[in-house]
């Protein structure tokens, strides 16, 4: 079973960045307590929006197909207790999935914390750890040696962080639980490496998904520059419907 261990990269969650490309994910509060930064925060403190939290403004059928998928498979593992009413199993099943959903997440997040921490030099004493980013490594280095993880940056409108990028290339890493076989990107994908690329003033660079499964088997798809351009543009299009949506 894979063991989840906390760190900095795991925790790293937030959506909002300073003008220089700071992550402002918390904010002390009022009463002196540290919260998640808001909205109405980000207005006062003239932040930036993340990549991720703009393309929000956009429908996401895959993953709303992968959830309703973890619905299915509660409902067909949970047995109805005795006595328990329609809203009662319905209400259990919701929690069933959510916790699925949860288990997979925070099992996704971790893959990148190793990965990413790997390619910093900070490795882990669990041997999972070392065989994830072994295994990001080895697909990788066919284009590079000399990758950086994480790299923070911010635009006029929008910020955030790039998982790995060397001279020429961004990659942004994916994990999931299925086989890999025929597996291909879609077109958010495209959206996001097309503003990290633009972000990191790199505008002509090659850009890569690099999905990697819960065995650590990897493979990594090149995005092609036409599907770059499109994404640019759809990317566009979804900040300015944020920001005229949130009035940032």
């Amino acid at each position: 079973m894979m063991e989840l261990i906390q760190s900095k990269h795991a925790e790293e969650s937030g959506h909002w960045y300073g003008r220089d490309g700071s992550t402002s994910y918390t904010i002390i509060g009022a009463n002196g307590v540290e919260r998640n930064t808001t909205l109405r925060d980000a207005k006062k403190l003239s932040l930036l929006p993340s990549v991720t939290t703009i393309m929000r403004e956009a429908a996401k059928p895959g993953l709303d197909n992968w959830k309703q998928e973890q619905v299915i498979l509660s409902a067909l593992t949970l047995h109805r207790q005795e006595n328990e009413t329609d809203g009662e199993y319905v209400s259990r099943i919701k929690n069933d999935a959510r916790e699925q959903s949860n288990k997979a997440a925070e099992r996704g997040t971790q893959i990148h914390a190793w990965v990413q921490s790997g390619f910093e030099d900070v490795f882990w004493s669990d041997p999972l750890g070392t065989m994830f980013f072994s295994a990001a490594q080895k697909a990788l280095l066919q284009y590079s040696d000399e990758w950086i993880s994480e790299k923070s940056f911010a635009s006029e409108k929008y910020a955030g962080k790039v998982d790995l990028h060397a001279p020429g290339f961004v990659v942004d890493i994916k994990t999931t639980d299925k086989d890999l076989t025929g597996i291909k990107t879609w077109p958010e994908h495209a959206m996001q490496l097309a503003a990290y690329r633009h972000g990191l003033g790199m505008d002509t660079a090659r850009c890569f998904i690099l999905y990697i499964n819960y065995q650590a088997e990897t493979c990594l798809l090149e995005v092609s520059e036409a599907d770059i351009v499109k994404g640019m543009k759809m990317f566009n299009a979804l900040t300015d419907y944020f920001f005229a949506r949130t009035g940032l």
